[in-house]
């Protein structure tokens, strides 16, 4: 099973872990989170973030998931990915989390291509009929 790390700005990462853990009535294995906060330095947090992606890796992989691209959390995030094995992808919502965790125990390829889905299929002009 692959491993799903969320770094993100504060507390949006455990914000998203705990409405997981609310729709799904459970906490998912093999799931992290890392809040940074205006103060830390990237560079201060990347053994952290190493291990943390430790933790959450049997041997399949590690998605991380960011929330702004270009921000101090996808720079840390870059400082991380190994092709095939480390994979990144920003711009984390709830849907898209929880399309990750539906297929995460397939290959990273797959993971990646449905957790971006997940993601964009989540953001929907909702109007009354």
């Amino acid at each position: 099973m692959i491993g799903i790390l969320l770094i993100t700005h504060g507390t949006f990462g455990e914000s998203l872990v705990q409405n997981v853990c609310h729709i799904l009535n459970r906490r998912p294995p093999l799931m992290a989170q890392l809040g940074l906060t205006p103060q830390d330095d990237p560079l201060d947090t990347l053994p952290l973030a190493r291990e943390l992606v430790t933790q959450v890796d049997e041997g399949d992989g590690v998605l991380i998931m960011t929330d702004v691209l270009g921000a101090s959390p996808s720079n840390l995030t870059l400082k991380l990915l190994e092709p095939g094995r480390v994979e990144g992808v920003a711009g984390v919502s709830l849907p898209m989390v929880l399309r990750a965790l539906t297929y995460r125990k397939g290959e990273m390829k797959t993971l990646v291509k449905k957790a971006v889905s997940g993601g964009r299929d989540g953001v929907i002009n909702m109007h009354r009929q």
